[in-house]
């Protein structure tokens, strides 16, 4: 289609719509999946419209076909069900409208879908979206919970009823989508994202009521996975009921078997609560009691010691002893000074008995020669010698007759 046009010679609309259309009746079949949204069959026409749409991406094509066509799968197809067409593009150069000409159409069998979910399921968990380290703990009490579930479901009954009677005063934000259909996924999608925005909300719930196996595919898809799997927030899965096992399941940090059993797991029960707090505050007092009752004997134990009883009796005993101590220490002092005095007074009269000034006043005289040298021999002095005599009362110069 290159063109030599520019803004003095441009194509008309029409021969831009003829180029494009023969472009495109050059393009062959395809086999194309999807779902079907819409689907028209006007009585006594001999082509049927429908909407193909791909349930991942808000994205439709339109398909026809010739009534027979349609025909051979009508018990089994209808609007919401997955088909697989065979279909050869067309362009609609009146309206420049893009089409899809269908000659062949099959439903994809419930086998088949199990088939991809399960590959899609190992496809993701290779990746660790399921891993149980990447899940995070629910609050002990919610005080606000973001509810995403249909409009007058029963899913959304028994969340609200069940989680209000546990504890009458939680809160919920609830966000109301389709829950299964051709919106559901991305409706379910930026519900779930606009209340992990609010800081307020403490936990999510998605919650649906039973259904087929085609009913719970949106819960499968992996656009609504990967978004749960982006949370902040807490998220608990409440599809269908217990056999039930969407890949929501799966990523979601709880997951709940039922939508009842998702309001008993996120909401404490006030009662059970109460019952605990009386179990732990009678287990505290008699705790206490024990520990008082016992502290008690063991002050009573105490008590009754003597040294406690009659605390002045220690002293006393003591006081007597002291005293009986201190007698006897001065007796012994008293006998250790008279042995002294009476030692000290021999001793004093030997020495007076025995010094020289006691000899001298018995009459002796002690004579010195000028040098101090005591005379003791009569060779020891010359005639004529002067002596000094020493006697009791003084002394006085004495000279030696030849």
């Amino acid at each position: 289609m290159a063109l030599n046009t520019s803004a003095d010679a441009p194509l008309p609309v029409g021969e831009v719509s003829r180029l494009i259309g023969g472009w495109i009746d050059r393009l062959g079949a395809v086999w194309v999946e999807g779902q079907i949204t819409q689907l028209s069959r006007r009585p006594g026409a001999g082509v049927v419209f429908l909407t193909l749409r791909d349930p991942s991406y808000d994205i439709s094509v339109s398909v026809t076909c010739f009534r027979q066509v349609f025909e051979a799968v009508a018990d089994v197809v209808s609007e919401g069900a997955r088909v697989v067409v065979l279909a050869k593009p067309e362009w609609y150069a009146p309206r420049g409208q893009l089409s899809l000409r269908a000659t062949e159409i099959k439903p994809v069998g419930v086998g088949e879908l199990l088939a991809r979910l399960e590959q899609l399921k190992k496809s993701l968990a290779s990746e660790g979206l399921f891993a149980a380290d990447r899940k995070k703990a629910l609050p002990f009490l919610p005080q606000l919970i973001g509810l995403v579930c249909g409009r007058a479901s029963a899913a959304e009954r028994d969340v609200l009823e069940n989680a209000r009677h546990r504890w009458p005063a939680v809160r919920f934000e609830v966000r109301n989508v389709p829950v299964q259909g051709v919106h559901a996924v991305p409706q379910v999608v930026q519900a779930v994202k606009e209340l992990d925005a609010l800081d307020t909300v403490d936990v999510i719930i998605v919650a649906r009521g039973g259904g087929s196996v085609e009913d719970l595919l949106p819960f499968s898809d992996e656009q609504l996975v990967r978004a749960v799997a982006a949370c902040r927030t807490p998220v608990v899965s409440a599809i269908g009921h217990e056999p039930d096992n969407p890949l929501l399941d799966f990523v979601a940090d709880l997951r709940a078997s039922t939508p009842t059993d998702a309001a008993k797991k996120v909401v404490p029960d006030v009662g059970e609560e109460y019952e605990r707090v009386r179990f732990l505050r009678d287990r505290a007092r008699r705790s206490v009691q024990s520990f008082i009752d016992r502290e008690e004997r063991g002050l009573a134990h105490a008590l009754a010691r003597p040294s406690i009883e009659d605390p002045h009796r220690m002293v006393d005993e003591r006081a007597d002893q002291v005293t009986a101590l201190l007698d006897r220490g001065r007796r012994t002092l008293g006998h250790l000074l008279d042995r002294a005095d009476s030692e000290l007074s021999h001793t004093h009269a030997r020495v007076v008995a025995l010094s020289p000034a006691a000899t001298l006043q018995r009459g002796y005289a002690v004579l010195q020669k000028a040098d101090g040298d005591v005379v003791r021999d009569p060779d020891e002095v010359a005639a004529g010698e002067a002596l000094r005599a020493r006697v009791a009362e003084g002394e006085f110069t004495v000279r030696v007759d030849a």
